[in-house]
């Protein structure tokens, strides 16, 4: 099983930049896959970046250039860099962890952490 928490949330203006962390309970190492999700206000839950254990990165088209997630293994730590927020990047960001257990994935969440982006 694996527990995440979510830090680095808060209010920038448009054109600034945050630093989500998602520290892991059990080495991330372990873990087949870890992402970032999103989800505004009335709107569907979007994965926003991931990492594969093997180190493959995925981003949606609309960050691609601005964020940037990567990992700490020695922290068990995975962080989203946010460069050149948007205000249509407001939404509360969830990590989110893979595995699969007996063929089936299992899937794990953080408790959500809040960005706001001003214009």
């Amino acid at each position: 099983q694996v527990q995440l928490v979510e830090s680095g949330g808060g209010s920038v203006q448009a054109g600034g930049s945050l630093r989500l962390s998602c520290v892991a309970s059990r080495t991330i190492y372990s873990i087949n896959d870890m992402g970032w999700y999103r989800q505004a206000p009335g709107k569907q839950r979007e994965l926003v970046a991931s990492i594969t254990k093997g180190g493959r990165i995925n981003y949606i088209d609309s960050v691609k250039g601005r964020f940037t997630i990567s990992r700490d293994n020695p922290k068990n730590t995975v962080y989203l860099q946010m460069n050149t927020l948007k205000p249509e990047d407001t939404a509360v960001y969830y990590c989110n962890a893979g595995r699969y257990i007996g063929g089936s994935r299992h899937d794990y969440w953080g408790q959500g952490t809040q960005v706001t982006v001003s214009s």
